[in-house]
């Protein structure tokens, strides 16, 4: 198919959020971890194939994302590495103190779509905040994706979990 043979028309719905319920608070987080963005969504794409969430531990060992499902369990550790010919190669890691928090796949594999648009990512996390996704856009801005953590309360009589998962997503230009 040529250009010319195909035309493609897409139309979304907007959708009227209130803002307040969205407030992210300023926080210092406990660990940063800045890696290559094709090595991110790699991880998030191959741990998909064995369980739905992913746990994301940062200790000065490094990063390690996990998962279990029905068919088995999969890590994998990113060590700090600096010494690589390009600073986008890099896998860098800041920790003030370790951390562990569980995510939604299905949600980490839908940022991982900004890939094309940034060589690196950033994730920063810190216990009960949602984990920020950012990717910075050359000279245009950055674009940052926000998971709550998964959040398990037990009813009284100790059988059912529920579990909790919210989104947000930040586009900013330079002027913001």
């Amino acid at each position: 198919l040529s250009h010319q043979d195909k035309i493609a028309d897409f139309e979304m719905k907007l959708m009227d959020i209130d803002s307040e319920h969205l407030g992210i608070p300023d926080a210092e987080y406990q660990a940063i971890v800045r890696m290559p963005s094709a090595e991110f969504a790699r991880i998030c794409k191959d741990l998909s194939t064995i369980g739905d969430t992913v746990v994301i531990s940062v200790t000065k060992e490094g990063v390690k994302f996990s998962t279990k499902g029905d068919i088995g369990t999969a890590n994998i550790v990113c060590r700090q590495n600096t010494t690589v010919d390009k600073p986008e190669e890099a896998t860098v890691i800041e920790m003030q103190e370790p951390v562990s928090l569980t995510f939604a796949l299905r949600y980490m594999n839908s940022f991982t779509k900004a890939t094309p648009l940034s060589s690196t990512v950033t994730i920063s996390l810190s216990s009960e905040l949602p984990v920020v996704v950012e990717y910075k856009i050359a000279e245009m801005g950055y674009i940052r994706f926000y998971l709550a953590p998964k959040i398990e309360e037990d009813e009284e009589d100790g059988r059912s979990t529920i579990q909790y998962w919210s989104i947000r997503i930040t586009i900013c230009q330079l002027y913001c």
